[in-house]
């Protein structure tokens, strides 16, 4: 039961291309946002549709094939872990941000092309 203590899967598409960064020795990481949506009825019978943008973070080999195969529009599975930071914007204001740091990346929909 540990290894459930901190797990998000999550299916969507991408918003956008992933964006790919090369850090010093190689390793790299990419982030991008993607798109969750729920449609249900609510009580006067009408549809309704929400969707919910996460942020994405993925590092060395998860990076490497979402530089390779992802692009915006990509449907995608992954399962990773919640990550909480902050920063002080150029205002000197404390920003927090959420992030899913994906361990296993399994594309779905349009089969990629090599």
């Amino acid at each position: 039961m540990y290894a459930l203590k901190n797990k998000v899967q999550l299916i969507g598409n991408l918003g956008a291309n992933p964006e790919i960064k090369t850090l010093e020795g190689g390793r790299k990481l990419a982030r991008f946002s993607l798109a969750t949506s729920e449609n249900y009825r609510n009580i006067k019978g009408e549809r309704v549709s929400e969707t919910q943008w996460h942020n994405i973070v993925a590092w060395g080999k998860v990076a490497e094939i979402a530089e390779k195969y992802l692009k915006k529009g990509s449907e995608v599975a992954i399962e990773g872990k919640l990550i909480s930071r902050n920063y002080n914007d150029k205002d000197g204001n404390k920003k927090y941000i959420t992030e899913v740091q994906v361990n296993e990346v399994l594309m779905i929909g349009e089969k990629a092309k090599v």
